[in-house]
């Protein structure tokens, strides 16, 4: 349990970095498989390379968001659809992160990494590790609170509520889209960086199949937790992050293989979009809205 917590509170910051492209720009990306593997190869070899680990952090950003951008110029500038621009970013960074790293796989065992502290203090796999990863990811979801909250953020909410109407309101659509895309592939870029320091190393698979574990995380928390207002839209993906990796440990529990967890992965995005739309409440309201509906176009 204590190891679920941990892992579902460092990738609850790839989940809010998911939810920015997928609920907030309406934005199916798929850059996420790559450049979350782009921030761990960024890390780990500036790690290796005896650069800080915060720094390595840094810069594991930084990749990810230039990630993030070309998927962005890509749609913007190049007209390529969506889901097209996203497979073809992610693609190309599976040669880059291979010449990032130079092998398939980079060891941190021998270097000081952000967790040497807590590893050295016997605390990992604590409740003391769970309240620093706690922390992390409410730092992360906090900034990202606040900057939806300012003009710029409003902008970007507004391009993928209404492209059309943000366009009418003078917005660069384009832009906003670009920068959502890099803050969005940061944050996954920055979870890669993480996770190459807990698991102590960095490999080139490391991200196959990762859009489908931050889908799920954000439909899960969205589908418990609802996402009326941004705050709550937040939570709920960072807190859907930790429900799901509970639910991935409890499968392993359980007996079930670890190569079917993709195939778990999948099935639980399944029921979290069906279920809320074929509840028995859900099918009364639309019921009424309907019998309303009719009574007031009867009446006019």
């Amino acid at each position: 349990m204590i190891i679920a917590l941990e892992l579902g509170l460092l990738f609850a910051v790839m989940s809010i970095g998911v939810y920015l492209t997928y609920r907030v720009l309406d934005f199916p990306d798929l850059t996420v498989d790559g450049s979350f593997t782009t921030g761990a190869a960024v890390a780990a070899v500036m790690i290796v390379g005896g650069i800080n680990p915060w720094v390595a952090v840094a810069c594991a950003f930084v990749a990810g968001a230039l990630a993030g951008v070309v998927t962005g110029a890509l749609h913007v500038f190049a007209g390529i659809n969506p889901l097209l621009s996203g497979i073809l970013t992610q693609i190309a960074l599976y040669s880059i992160n291979l010449r990032i790293m130079g092998k398939a796989n980079v060891p941190l065992l021998r270097s000081e990494t952000l967790f040497t502290p807590l590893r050295e203090a016997g605390v990992m796999g604590s409740w003391i590790s769970v309240g620093a990863f706690a922390l992390v990811a409410a730092v992360v979801g906090l900034l990202v609170y606040l900057f939806l909250g300012t003009q710029y953020g409003v902008a970007l909410r507004a391009t993928g509520d209404n492209e059309d109407m943000a366009k009418a309101q003078g917005i660069n659509t384009g832009q906003m889209k670009i920068v959502g895309l890099a803050l969005s592939n940061g944050l996954v870029a920055l979870c890669g960086a993480l996770m190459a320091q807990y698991n102590g190393y960095a490999d080139i698979s490391m991200g196959i199949g990762l859009i489908v574990a931050g889908l799920a995380s954000v439909i899960v928390g969205q589908a418990i937790f609802g996402m009326t207002a941004v705050w709550q839209a937040v939570l709920a993906a960072a807190l859907g992050s930790v429900i799901y990796r509970g639910i991935i440990q409890a499968a392993l529990q359980a007996g079930l293989n670890v190569n079917d967890m993709k195939l778990i992965s999948a099935v639980l995005v399944v029921l979290a979009l069906t279920i809320p739309a074929l509840s028995p409440m859900k099918r009364w309201r639309r019921r009424r809205w309907k019998a309303q509906a009719v009574a007031q176009g009867g009446a006019a």
